[in-house]
C-alpha cells in the first residue's frame, strides 16, 4: 500500500461527515477542496489530452475562455497512426514536464475511446477504432506523464462513442462486445500503466448511468483490473452523488456549490450511504493530493525541445496513401501551393481540448524556407479557411496558379466546424469548396499531391487521381514544418492508419444507428466495427486499417512462431531493402476458422515499430498472450480460450497479410455459443439473442425528470416557457459573445441536450436540485408560471 494512501486514511479516520461529503466534490471549475488544517492541499486539474490547457481568469469547460500558453502536440488521432509507443510515451513525459511547471497534478487524457463511426465529432481525441491500439498507445502516453509525478487521466469511461446527446444517451450494447471492443482498451491501459484517475463518461449504458455504475466502476475496473487510483466524473457527469459514491465515483467535478451535499448527507444519515464508502472516496482523494505533492521531478521546460518534439511527431503521424512516386519532392522548378490551410493551418480539435499554442508553423513558411531560391514557390487559397468555401473567382486562381506550376500541392480537409467535441459529422464529405479546388488542380495539373488536414476520416471519390495523397491528420503547432519535412522527403512518412477509410458512410453497419435517437443508441452491429467489418463483409474500405506507405522499401522474413508460457511468441527479421531510411509496421492478427462464438474475419493481437537505416535489419518478436485467442463468455462471465487450429497473420496491413501460421491450442475451455448479425446489422431477433433479453424502447420524453433536456422541455408550452429560461441563464453563465461559430455551435448543442440536473449543478447554486424537482412536478401539470412567480 502507497505511504500517501495510509496517511490519506489516518487523516479520514479524523474528519467529520460534513467534511468528507465537502472533500469529495471539487472546490471550483478546476481544484479539488482543501483541508487545510488536515495538511491536504487543493490541486488543480486541467484538460488535456494533448497539450497543457489551463485556463487564465474566470473559467469553463467548453473552450471559450483563453488558456496559457503551452505546447500543442498533435492529438491522438495523428499519435495514434505512429503506432510507436516509444514516441507517445516521450510526448506524453513532455506533456507531463509543462504540468509540473503549470502547478497541474493531473492532465485529464489520455482519451481512448473506440471509433465506433468515423463521423464520431471528438474522433480526433482517440487514438484508434482497435482496442489492442487503443490501449497500448495510452498506456505509453499514461507512463510518460507520470513520469514526471504528474497524475494521467484514461477517458472516457465507457462506451462514448458519439456526442450526440452524449450527457443522457443510453448505450444499448451486448456483452461480449461491450468487453471485446468498449473495455479492452481501457483495460490493457490500466494494467500497463496503472493511472491515477479514470474519468467516467455521461452516457448510460443499458439503462445505467456510468456514473452509478457499480459493475463498471468497482466490479470492473477495481476488482477485476486491479485499478487503485481515483474515479472521477466528467465534467457535471453526476447523474446521483449518493449512489454515486456507493458505486465507486470518488469525486465529483467540478464543484457544484454543494448541489449534492444535502442528499449526499441524508442518504448517509439513513443508511443509504455507508460511512466505509464515504470514507473510501474521501480516502482516494486525499490520496491523489498528497501524491501529487510527493514528486521531484523537475518542472523545468524547454519550449524549443518540445516544438521540435512535436514536429517530430507530427512527421511520425503522417500517412503516404498513394504516391505514383511524386514523393519525395525535388526541390527544384516551380511549385504551386493552393489551399488556404497552408497559410491559416487546421491544426487541433476544438472543444475543451484547445490548446494555446506556443508557436504555430505554417506549411508555407516552412516550404519557402526549406527550398530556399531552388525553387520558386505560388500559392493560391481556393477556399476559405473557417468555412471551406469557396467562389468561381479563388477557383480561376487556383487553376492558374496550378496550371503553371511544375508540381502542384494541394491541402484540403475539415474546419473546425465541420468536426468538434459536442456535435458529430453530418456525414464523411470534404467541403464542397475543397472538393471543387481538388478538382480544379488536378483537371489543370495532373502532377497534384493532395495533403488532408482533419480529425478523423473523410470520403474520397476522386482518390485514384492525384499523382500522391498524404493524410497529415492534425499536426499539432508543428505540423506545417512536419509535412513539409515529409514532402520534401527531410523526413519520411512514419505513419499507418489506426482507422479504415470507408468508401461510404453507409456502407458502415454502424451508420444504420449513429446519432440517430437522442434517448437510445443500438450497437446491432456487434464486434463488426472497422477493419472486422470490411475484412469479414468483403467490403473493401477505400484505404485499410494500418496502411501506409514509405519512401523505402521493406522486407519481412518468413515468421517463426513458438509457444511461450500461456501463449506464442511470433519472430520474424525486417530489413530496409531500399534506398532511404524509414520505418515499418509490422502487424500480427489471429483468426479462429471455426468457433462456436462468431467472431470477425481477423483481430489484431500485436504491434512492432522499427526504424531501419538503408540496407539495415532488425529481429522483432511480437508475444502473443492467451488473450489473443480468447472471447469474452457470457455465460461464465469470464475470458475463455476454444481449443483448436488459430491462424496468426503478419502483415503490413489488414488487407496486405504477408505470411499465415496455424497452431493448434489444445488446452481450452469450451465456449458458450455466441451469434452475431448474420448481415451485419442484428435483427430485432439476432439483437434480442445478443443482449440476452428485450430490447430496451426509448425512453419518452415526458412526464419530465431530472434527466430531462431542455429539448425535452419543448414538448409542451410549460416546457418551452421554462427552456428559454434556463436557456437565458446558461448564456449568462458562459458567456460566448467573442467565441468563434464551431464554441457557438457546441455551446448551443450542450444546452439543449443537457439534462435538467446538470443545469442546475452549473447554475452556481442559483438552482436547487430542491427547487428543480418543484418545477419538474409543476411543469408535469404545466404549472411553470406559478413556480416562476413564486421564484
Amino acid at each position: 500500500m502507497r505511504a500517501t494512501y495510509e496517511k490519506a486514511e489516518q487523516i479520514v479516520s479524523r474528519l467529520s461527515t460534513d467534511e468528507k461529503i465537502r472533500l469529495v466534490s471539487g472546490r471550483d471549475a478546476w481544484t479539488t477542496e482543501a483541508l487545510d488544517e488536515h495538511g491536504v492541499p487543493s490541486i488543480m486539474l486541467t484538460d488535456g489530452p494533448h497539450g497543457v490547457r489551463k485556463q487564465k481568469g474566470s473559467t469553463d469547460h467548453l473552450g471559450i475562455n483563453e488558456s496559457v500558453p503551452a505546447t500543442c502536440f498533435p492529438p491522438a488521432v495523428t499519435l495514434g497512426s505512429t503506432w510507436d509507443p516509444a514516441l507517445i510515451e516521450e510526448v506524453g513525459a513532455a506533456l507531463g514536464r509543462e504540468c509540473r511547471a503549470n502547478d497541474v497534478a493531473v492532465l485529464l487524457g489520455p482519451g481512448l475511446n473506440i471509433k465506433r463511426h468515423p463521423a464520431g465529432g471528438r474522433n480526433f481525441e482517440y487514438f484508434s477504432e482497435d482496442p489492442f491500439v487503443s490501449g497500448k498507445l495510452a498506456a505509453a502516453m499514461v507512463r510518460g506523464i507520470q513520469s514526471q509525478g504528474v497524475g494521467a487521466c484514461l477517458k472516457h469511461y465507457a462506451a462514448n462513442n458519439q456526442e450526440f446527446y452524449r450527457m443522457s444517451v443510453d448505450t444499448i450494447v451486448d456483452d461480449r462486445t461491450l468487453h471485446e471492443l468498449y473495455l479492452t482498451g481501457f483495460e490493457i491501459a490500466v494494467k500497463e500503466s496503472a493511472p491515477w484517475t479514470v474519468m467516467c463518461s455521461y452516457n448510460k449504458i443499458n439503462g445505467e448511468h456510468a456514473d452509478v455504475s457499480r459493475g463498471l466502476l468497482t466490479e470492473t475496473l477495481r476488482d477485476e483490473w486491479g485499478f487503485d487510483g481515483l474515479v472521477m466524473s466528467d465534467w457535471f457527469a453526476v447523474s446521483d452523488r449518493a449512489l454515486g459514491l456507493c458505486a465507486g465515483l470518488d469525486l465529483e467535478m467540478p464543484g457544484s456549490k454543494g448541489t449534492w451535499d444535502a442528499e449526499v448527507s441524508d442518504a448517509h444519515a439513513k443508511g443509504l450511504l455507508t460511512t466505509a464508502e464515504l470514507d473510501l472516496a474521501a480516502t482516494r482523494v486525499i490520496d491523489l493530493a498528497l501524491r501529487s505533492q510527493n514528486d521531484t521531478a523537475t518542472s523545468q521546460v524547454d519550449p524549443e525541445a518540445h516544438h521540435r518534439l512535436a514536429r517530430r511527431a507530427a512527421a511520425a503521424g503522417t500517412v503516404l496513401l498513394t504516391n505514383n512516386g511524386i514523393l519525395p519532392l525535388e526541390r527544384t522548378g516551380s511549385i504551386a501551393v493552393v489551399g488556404a490551410f497552408a497559410k491559416t493551418p487546421r491544426y487541433q480539435g476544438a472543444g475543451s481540448s484547445l490548446v494555446n499554442p506556443t508557436q504555430l508553423d505554417t506549411f508555407l513558411d516552412a516550404l519557402r524556407a526549406a527550398v530556399g531560391d531552388a525553387a520558386e514557390v505560388h500559392y493560391a487559397p481556393g477556399y476559405d479557411p473557417t468555412t471551406g468555401a469557396t467562389e468561381d473567382a479563388l477557383l480561376d486562381e487556383a487553376r492558374r496558379v496550378a496550371s503553371r506550376a511544375d508540381v502542384v500541392i494541394v491541402l484540403a480537409g475539415l474546419p473546425s466546424s465541420f468536426e468538434s467535441e459536442g456535435f458529430d459529422r453530418e456525414h464523411l464529405r470534404l467541403p464542397d469548396g475543397h472538393t471543387a479546388v481538388v478538382n480544379a488542380a488536378l483537371d489543370a495539373n495532373p502532377r497534384t499531391v493532395v495533403a488532408l488536414l482533419n480529425g478523423s476520416p473523410v470520403e474520397l471519390p476522386w482518390a485514384d487521381r492525384p499523382a500522391a495523397i498524404l493524410e497529415a491528420y492534425l499536426g499539432g503547432q508543428a505540423g506545417g514544418s512536419a509535412l513539409a519535412d515529409v514532402i520534401l522527403g527531410d523526413v519520411a512518412p512514419g505513419g499507418r492508419l489506426a482507422e479504415s477509410f470507408p468508401m461510404a458512410a453507409s456502407d458502415l453497419p454502424s451508420d444504420r444507428d449513429f446519432a440517430r435517437h437522442p434517448k437510445q443508441v443500438e450497437y446491432r452491429e456487434g464486434l463488426y466495427v472497422g477493419y472486422r467489418f470490411h475484412d469479414s463483409a468483403g467490403m473493401p474500405a477505400r484505404f485499410p486499417f494500418g496502411h501506409g506507405l514509405s519512401y523505402t522499401a521493406f522486407h519481412h522474413s518468413t515468421p517463426t512462431v513458438r509457444k511461450s508460457g500461456d501463449g506464442y511468441s511470433v519472430t520474424l527479421t525486417v530489413t530496409n531493402a531500399g534506398p532511404r531510411e524509414g520505418s515499418d509496421v509490422v502487424q500480427v492478427y489471429v483468426r479462429d476458422p471455426q468457433s462456436a462464438a462468431y467472431r470477425p474475419h481477423q483481430e489484431l493481437k500485436g504491434f512492432a515499430k522499427v526504424h531501419l537505416t538503408p540496407g539495415a535489419s532488425e529481429k522483432v518478436t511480437i508475444k502473443l498472450d492467451q488473450r489473443a485467442f480468447a472471447v469474452w463468455d457470457v455465460r461464465s462471465q469470464e475470458w475463455r480460450t476454444e481449443p483448436g487450429d488459430f491462424e496468426i497473420r503478419v502483415g503490413s496491413s489488414s488487407t496486405d497479410i504477408r505470411s499465415t501460421r496455424t497452431v493448434s491450442i489444445t488446452e481450452g475451455t469450451a465456449v458458450s455459443p455466441s451469434h452475431g448479425p448474420a448481415a451485419f446489422v442484428a435483427t430485432d431477433n439476432e439483437f434480442r439473442t445478443m443482449l440476452g433479453g428485450e430490447i430496451p424502447t426509448p425512453e419518452r420524453s415526458v412526464p419530465f425528470h431530472r434527466d430531462s433536456t431542455a429539448a425535452d422541455l419543448r414538448e409542451t408550452a410549460a416546457g418551452r416557457a421554462a427552456a428559454a429560461m434556463l436557456s437565458k441563464e446558461a448564456g449568462k453563465q458562459f458567456d460566448t459573445t467573442h467565441a468563434d461559430a464551431t464554441t457557438i455551435a457546441m455551446f448551443e448543442a450542450a444546452t439543449r441536450e443537457a439534462p435538467l440536473r446538470m443545469i442546475a449543478m452549473a447554475s452556481g447554486g442559483k438552482l436547487t436540485l430542491a427547487s428543480l424537482d418543484r418545477l419538474i412536478r409543476l411543469l408535469n401539470v404545466g404549472s411553470f408560471k406559478s413556480w416562476r412567480a413564486r421564484g
